[in-house]
């Protein structure tokens, strides 16, 4: 069970650099206001809700403690985040302060994560 736990981490830290790789790509951008959300970013936040409820599960039945709050909050955060990717998804430009937010949204579930034990 280890093993399975352990892959579904590293297929959560790929959706998370997918999600604030492509945030990261695109600063200059937001700076000049041309930003736009890439299809990095979406599929970065879906990879990352889908293992994040795998990981739940597989630690729930690894008997393993895990904390409903933290976790709720994580979710919370990234369905708005994956609601504003989505949404947004195929306009030319976002604005300056959606991108911020979603980037601003990303670390902080990132920081949730490492910092709440």
């Amino acid at each position: 069970m280890d093993v399975l736990i352990h892959l579904f981490v590293g297929l959560h830290i790929i959706g998370i650099a997918a999600l604030l790789g492509g945030f990261l790509t695109q600063m200059k951008a937001m700076g000049e206001g041309t930003a736009r959300f890439s299809p990095a970013m979406l599929h970065g936040a879906l990879t990352m809700l889908i293992t994040g409820v795998a990981l739940v599960g597989l630690n729930q039945a690894d008997d393993n403690a895990v904390n409903n709050l933290k976790i709720g909050i994580k979710m919370a955060l990234l369905i708005v985040i994956l609601g504003l990717v989505y949404v947004k998804r195929d306009e030319e430009r976002v604005d300056k302060a959606l991108f911020g937010a979603v980037g601003a949204l990303t670390v902080a579930n990132i920081f949730i994560a490492v910092l709440w034990t």
